[in-house]
């Protein structure tokens, strides 16, 4: 099961927003305060990854806080209190919460002016950064749950989500085709986007649907060969997380059946 849910952000509003992305790099935020460590809250779906390369590449010291999901851990007011949305991942950075990866993705960027195109590449990157976020993201959830977690006599739900994961898909691969990275000429925080959910694409797709994405798998063994994909891969060994769907998981997983 992938432990996650659709997640949205807009794309800038006006050109100062703009201009403001295509600088970030020229205006770092400072350090983190000495003494006051990123509280990183996660587990090991598609969402939180690409957070936890981020931290690895970008060398920022944090405390990765386990967040089991099947468990119900995110309802608890304490986590409610950093994330209204109750999903993972979380961070919490001086004091300051943000939520949603893609959002924390772009904070992250900003405050170390790290892993951000080089040159005029600002709408590109949010163009696929939010691509990702809107169409492999959550069509890819709606695909695996619908596969393997929903109720029989969902076929047509099954038809729809299987086609619109394959199609984003496609569309990911096709950007790939003849580009080592997906924006620019260097390596990015919308890789590490893109690489968070191939980890779970074999899964979504199938093997042969896999198998029909030569890019896509082309780059996700460039990143996964990296020694900082290999540190974020490696924090599922640092806590146990429930594995069974019992009835409590799906409780906490599937809140719409419980009502």
């Amino acid at each position: 099961m992938l432990d996650c849910a659709p997640e949205t952000r807009p794309l800038p509003a006006n050109g100062h927003e703009l201009a403001a992305a295509r600088h970030l790099r020229s205006h770092p935020r400072p350090p983190t305060e000495e003494g006051l460590v990123l509280k990183f809250y996660y587990n090991t779906a598609p969402n939180p990854m690409k957070v936890a390369l981020f931290l690895e590449e970008s060398g920022l010291p944090y405390e990765a806080v386990p967040l089991d999901t099947r468990k119900g851990e995110q309802f608890a007011p304490n986590y409610v209190a950093i994330n209204p949305n109750s999903k993972a991942p979380a961070i919490v950075d001086d004091g300051e919460p943000v939520f949603d990866s893609n959002a924390i993705l772009l904070y992250l960027a900003e405050k170390t002016g790290q892993f951000l195109p080089e040159g005029a590449h600002a709408g590109e990157t949010l163009s696929w950064l939010m691509f990702i976020a809107t169409g492999i993201g959550p069509y890819s959830g709606q695909c695996v749950h619908f596969r393997h977690f929903a109720p029989p006599g969902n076929d047509y739900a099954v038809s729809r989500y299987e086609f619109e994961a394959k199609r984003h898909w496609g569309i990911l691969n096709d950007r790939l085709e003849g580009r080592e990275w997906l924006v620019g000429d260097s390596y990015s925080l919308v890789d590490m986007a893109a690489w968070g959910w191939e980890r779970a694409a074999p899964f979504v797709l199938g093997e042969a649907g896999w198998a029909a994405l030569p890019n896509v798998r082309r780059h996700f063994e460039a990143i996964s060969a990296r020694p900082a994909a290999q540190r974020a891969a490696a924090i599922k060994d640092r806590h146990a997380f429930k594995t069974e769907m019992d009835e409590e998981a799906r409780r906490f997983m599937f809140r719409h059946t419980a009502a």
